[in-house]
């Protein structure tokens, strides 16, 4: 007879990796861990190493106040687990890894190759919700507000040009703006500019980020954050309000328990509130988004919806924005990973190719 444990899907739950934003992962990947339905689901925690190499850790490590301190055990308390097994191991993979290689197409290529369905949106998506200006430039085509930007690439940045750069950048976009990589998340790397004098300090920090760095509005306005979930139609949640405790949203606003503050619902008419939801609905289907995203907005006192950016895996800490909007449809913090998961095997027996 089968037991009732070879009845579970196993769910790989993969987290941390090689980004700026592997702390964050981390305790994604653990509340996730302890969040999922365990009626329905075995969990099996998997760290992404700074190499790339993958561990079954168990729960001690799990535990571990950082990436660094589940680092110095593996060797000795996890499991080695080479991508070629991994589908001997887990029948569904969750991805908790936020940023590079593991937000950007790059693990979703890998998972397709070894034939593992996994959470959220496939290469193609996943690649473009990384890259701002690519996603930028597929939003403004499909008629969606963005801000004001002027790429600026390493490779083709020479000294000498600096003052035609610059020039355009003031006639442009003006003062004050934002530079920011265009890979990035987490606010990494991101600046507010006050005058042309501060411009290539500003580009400097965030070239040490990626190769791209983007010169864009500075906008006036509250920022707003809303959840989707996909489906045929996709579904938004209630838009949050994201107040930061500086110019520009730090980590620590968007992940700290107690540090930022988000107003659930935003503090905003009805009638914007449902045209938050629409423009976030529009951008999760103009990118081919599937699964569940979080689209970054700003609203402007004059009106203006312009998206900032989508989050193909957003933050599943347990103080995220995303499980306050869930909560406000009627959604637990279970009921949500859920949906996730039940999406991800919906989407992924479907599909003809990669997703």
């Amino acid at each position: 007879m089968e037991s009732q444990n070879e009845t579970k899907l196993r769910v790989g739950i993969i987290m941390a990796g090689l980004s700026s934003e592997k702390e964050v992962s981390l305790e994604s990947g653990r509340n996730i861990f302890s969040k999922i339905d365990r009626r329905k689901y075995s969990p099996i925690p998997i760290f992404m190493d700074s190499d790339a190499a993958l561990w079954e850790i168990p729960l001690k490590l799990l535990m571990r106040n950082c990436t660094r301190d589940v680092e110095e055990d593996l060797a000795e308390e996890a499991v080695r687990v080479p991508y070629e097994e991994l589908k001997t191991r887990v029948d569904l993979v969750f991805l908790a890894l936020h940023g590079k290689y593991g937000e950007d197409g790059c693990m979703q290529g890998l998972l397709e190759l070894l034939k593992i369905p996994y959470t959220g949106s496939g290469v193609l998506a996943s690649a473009l919700g990384m890259d701002k200006l690519a996603s930028r430039r597929v939003l403004e085509i499909n008629g969606i507000d963005v801000p004001r930007t002027v790429p600026v690439f390493r490779g083709a940045w020479k000294p000498e040009e600096e003052n035609a750069l610059f020039e355009r950048i003031e006639q442009e976009i003006g003062f004050p703006c934002v530079v920011k990589p265009s890979r990035e998340g987490c606010s990494t790397g991101v600046k507010k500019v006050m005058s042309r004098a501060g411009l290539s300090d500003a580009l400097n920090g965030a070239f040490l980020w990626d190769c791209t760095a983007l010169v864009e509005e500075f906008i006036d306005g509250m920022e707003v954050t809303c959840g989707i979930l996909g489906g045929n139609p996709p579904t938004a949640l209630t838009p949050s309000e994201t107040i930061a405790t500086s110019d520009v949203l730090s980590l620590e606003d968007k992940f700290l328990y107690g540090q930022g503050e988000n107003k659930t619902p935003a503090r905003l008419p009805g009638e914007t509130l449902m045209k938050i939801q629409e423009v976030a609905v529009k951008a999760f289907e103009a990118l081919d988004l599937k699964g569940y995203a979080r689209i970054d907005m700003f609203v402007t006192s004059a009106g203006r919806v312009l998206v900032l950016e989508p989050n193909t895996q957003p933050g599943m800490t347990p103080s995220t924005v995303l499980f306050h909007q869930a909560a406000a449809s009627g959604i637990t913090q279970t009921g949500l990973v859920d949906r996730i998961l039940e999406a991800a095997l919906s989407v992924h027996a479907g599909k003809k190719g990669p997703l």
